[in-house]
């Protein structure tokens, strides 16, 4: 059965009290609603549809730059779910098929979550995905008549026998398209809000000869972000589902509690990472590699073997060939690192391409800007750079070559030549002497007075 999705995202999360639409607040360095679309990718959709509505250009924009595929439409008054729903119809004109609805500020629900009500569509025309609350506290209560879904009652609206009702109310239904769009129509707005809303949808379905069952998932999963704590909670979930499967992978955590992922870390086996490891986004790191503590990595590949840190950083366009090795306190911004070469000490590297079998020594500097633009120094095969040489790019630098070290390298080096560029040294004979003699009588004088 062809599957479409339905993803709600036009809520202003008031709450939150903040000037960025709710949706984009972030869990693992990425939107709370990419997550909900991860989720929903799953189970292969012929259509993506996106409801916004407050701060629609910031939402549209931020989903059309994970994929061009959405559909996007607006909901320009927020009259309640049913009605965010029914924006969405034209998007799906010509589409049969199953339309699941998913919300923007929900980011855990599972992939089997999703195919249990794609399954369970074969013995129902609408299915709602609840879940045992610990605490129903507000939450709408589903009414069961053995696997029929009967209806969803409102909290205020529910008698005293219907609050003792755990199973609760996700918010998110999965049906036939054509048969959802039916039902949405019939949806009224006899209430205090004056809102549309979607769970009505189920008694309206039983009225006109329809069916509707649910299926249920872990309360974690419906974890639904409306306010800062809760973003905060929500981020600690992610961190240990993500911190649980590196070491399910096996990855090694020395302090698991103290390394943090994003969305789309991917960490090889055998790999061991050391506390106050942070991941950004666009990190993939191969088998066998040591990430030591306090490094911090974002848009960066690591290959196979080698080492970071500790206290090293990698940046966007870092690329880190097999056995490399980055020491402490080393930044490196869009260069390739070759085979085997070593950047172990107090150094940046930017801008640059560095061969096999290399050795940077501490301190060195690769000058990439001039202040409007950037430009590439390149470095061959095992070339030693000594200690605190500064390459002022653009600059090469051969295989097997060398420089000195405290050289200032603005000029192309030869393969296997070695490069001096600093100053004669010229020792003054008791210089020092006199020069601190000369400065200790005036200290003295001033403070005479």
């Amino acid at each position: 059965m062809p599957t479409a999705f339905i993803l709600l995202a036009a809520g202003k999360g008031s709450r939150m009290n903040s000037e960025l639409p709710k949706v984009l607040h972030q869990i693992g360095n990425e939107p709370l609603f990419a997550h909900a679309l991860k989720a929903g990718r799953t189970l292969n959709p012929e259509r993506i549809v996106a409801v916004v509505g407050h701060g629609g250009d910031l939402v549209s924009k931020a989903a059309k730059a994970i994929s061009d595929d959405i559909a996007i439409v607006q909901q320009l008054e927020q009259l309640g779910t049913a009605h965010a729903v029914l924006q969405a119809r034209e998007a799906l004109d010509g589409f049969d098929g199953d339309v699941v609805i998913l919300y923007g500020d929900t980011p855990f629900i599972s992939e089997d979550t999703l195919e249990k009500m794609t399954k369970a569509r074969a013995n129902a025309d609408v299915v709602v995905l609840g879940f045992e609350a610990d605490d129903p506290a507000r939450y709408g209560r589903l009414v069961m008549d053995g696997d029929k879904l009967s209806r969803i009652v409102e909290f205020k609206d529910a008698t005293k026998e219907e609050k003792e009702i755990t199973l609760c109310n996700s918010g998110l239904v999965c049906a036939d398209a054509s048969v959802l769009f039916e039902l949405l129509e019939k949806v009224g707005n006899d209430n205090a809000a004056g809102e549309y809303y979607l769970p009505d949808v189920v008694e309206i379905a039983w009225n006109n000869g329809k069916t509707a069952t649910s299926v249920t998932c872990d309360e974690s999963e419906t974890l639904g972000i409306n306010t800062r704590s809760e973003l905060a909670k929500a981020e600690n979930l992610f961190q240990e589902i993500k911190r649980t499967e590196a070491l399910e992978n096996g990855v090694t955590l020395i302090a698991p509690q103290t390394v943090f992922f994003s969305m789309d870390t991917v960490v090889g086996r055998d790999s061991i990472i050391e506390p106050n490891v942070v991941f950004g986004p666009q990190v993939t790191v191969e088998s066998g590699v040591k990430i030591r503590a306090f490094s911090h990595l974002e848009g960066c590949h690591v290959s196979l073997g080698s080492s970071v840190g500790p206290y090293a950083r990698l940046r966007p366009g870092a690329e880190l060939s097999n056995n490399t090795h980055v020491g402490n306190f080393v930044e490196i911004k869009n260069a390739i690192i070759g085979e085997g070469t070593k950047v172990n000490h107090l150094s940046y590297v930017g801008d640059a391409e560095i061969g096999a079998g290399t050795n940077v020594g501490a301190g060195t500097i690769t000058c990439n800007y001039d202040g409007v633009f950037k430009h590439k120094t390149t470095i061959g095969d095992h070339a030693f750079i000594g200690s605190n040489t500064m390459l002022v790019a653009p600059v090469s630098i051969g295989d097997h070559a060398m420089t000195a070290s405290g050289s200032v390298i603005t000029n192309n080096v030869e393969n296997e030549a070695l490069a001096i560029a600093r100053a004669k040294q010229v020792n003054k004979t008791g210089l020092a002497k006199r020069m601190f003699d000369k400065l200790r009588s005036l200290k003295a004088k001033k403070s005479e007075g």
